[in-house]
């Protein structure tokens, strides 16, 4: 607490904290705000509302700055790799050869699947969508590890956080490859995370499939780049589902299901959509056309960011990865991709997006390279919700171990009837 500040109203007076971050705005304390002034705040999607205190991610929009814990996201895509930036994630610090060795360990492990669990992909149709899917098979991972569902013992949550990290990516490929018809394929613990992740995506038995590097780079970066996000919407989910004191696999199920949305997760879902109605680069005015029209529906996903008022630094990054692997695999004359370049031209030149920032987004780039990978629009929400295991279950270890921690419990300016009697009805 750095000063108070007084606020005025019915003939009453408070004082109410001011609490100063580390970095970023002030932040005025208003957990007494109802019990001595009888008053609620009224926030809409809790845009204004700091719902608890946290030392992961930081994020400054008008800056365009993404840290995890201090470390510009930029300076992490560039020398580190994603197994790092999750213990960095989880522990606070990144870690020295021999812990990450151990981390690393620890994680290729327990990727493997009950195999029981594989009996649950039956029961979904062949065309469910993988996000379904998975929402399914993760909350029922607490039917399987039972041994890591008590919430109070340090232990038990630390083991829940290493298979979840572990385990997801090879619920993701089992998803996948359920919706294709095709064999489920074990992880290999020779390959790295995201190697290992292509490849129970990719391979069949009938034939050697060997990951490419630049594409398992590509993935890894993604991965790396979605791992957090600060206090967003799945995010906000798995703390508010774990201030109740469910298990683990429950929260992150939770999560996903939030993440699901064409809001959230499913944006760049939303985008290559968008670039495949546009069709053809010679449409691309009509459609500029209607996204300047306040009056016409149309939106263009994959521009502009809700909390980035600059550019979306993971942007500059995924660019980076896109040329990449468009190089290698010659992608040059799809027309969905020339759509995304002119489009890309054109936000970055025009004076109406310049001036609105609406540069393009991480979802931007990030469609576009599973695409040319060869993943279907309908994965590329799952692959957002393997990277963002980490982060998820970060804030939820975070959250617990909170001694201020409450069961949450928003409240709501009511705006129904008034108390009436029954007996009025019963009379007409």
């Amino acid at each position: 607490m750095i000063k108070n500040a007084t606020l005025s109203f019915n003939g009453k007076t408070l004082d109410l904290p001011i609490l100063q971050p580390t970095v970023g705005p002030d932040v005025i304390d208003i957990r007494k705000l109802y019990s001595q002034g009888d008053v609620f705040t009224y926030d809409p999607g809790f845009t204004s509302t700091a719902a608890c205190d946290s030392a992961i991610t930081y994020i400054d929009g008008d800056k365009g700055e993404l840290l995890y814990r201090g470390y510009p996201i930029e300076q992490l895509a560039e020398k580190s790799h994603f197994l790092e930036v999750c213990y960095l994630l989880l522990y606070g610090e990144l870690p020295n050869a021999e812990q990450m060795v151990d981390f690393e360990s620890r994680v290729t492990n327990h990727t493997m699947v009950h195999e029981q669990m594989h009996y649950f992909f039956r029961g979904f149709r062949r065309d469910s969508h993988p996000m379904a899917t998975m929402v399914g098979v993760v909350g029922a991972m607490s039917a399987f590890y039972h041994d890591s569902t008590d919430i109070t013992d340090p232990w038990q949550r630390e083991v829940a956080a290493i298979r979840m990290i572990a385990k997801l990516p090879t619920i993701a490929a089992m998803a996948f490859k359920y919706s294709m018809g095709q064999p489920f394929v074990y992880p290999k613990n020779s390959l790295d995370y995201a190697s290992n992740f292509l490849h129970m995506c990719f391979a069949v038995p009938c034939e050697d499939y060997v990951v490419n590097p630049v594409l398992s780079k590509a993935m890894d970066r993604i991965m790396m780049l979605h791992a957090d996000h600060e206090q967003n919407a799945s995010t906000s989910t798995v703390r508010l589902a774990g201030s109740s004191g469910a298990n683990p696999f429950a929260c992150v199920a939770a999560g996903i299901a939030c993440l699901w949305g064409p809001a959230h997760g499913g944006a760049n879902q939303a985008c290559l959509e968008m670039l495949r109605e546009i069709g053809t680069v010679d449409r691309i005015p009509e459609y500029i056309n209607r996204a300047k029209d306040k009056n016409d529906p149309f939106r263009l996903m994959g521009f502009g960011h809700r909390v980035y008022k600059n550019f979306d630094p993971r942007a500059k990054v995924m660019k980076e990865s896109a040329d990449e692997v468009l190089e290698l695999l010659g992608i040059h004359n799809n027309e969905t991709l020339k759509v995304a370049k002119e489009l890309e031209r054109i936000a970055l030149e025009d004076e109406y997006f310049v001036e609105k920032k609406l540069y393009p987004n991480v979802d931007f780039y990030s469609g576009i390279i599973l695409e040319a990978m060869g993943f279907p629009t309908s994965m590329f929400t799952p692959i957002f919700a393997v990277s963002r295991t980490v982060g998820w279950i970060s804030q939820w270890k975070e959250m617990i171990a909170d001694p201020t921690q409450k069961i949450g419990r928003p409240r709501q300016l009511y705006i129904g009837q008034t108390r009436r009697d029954y007996a009025e009805v019963e009379e007409r």
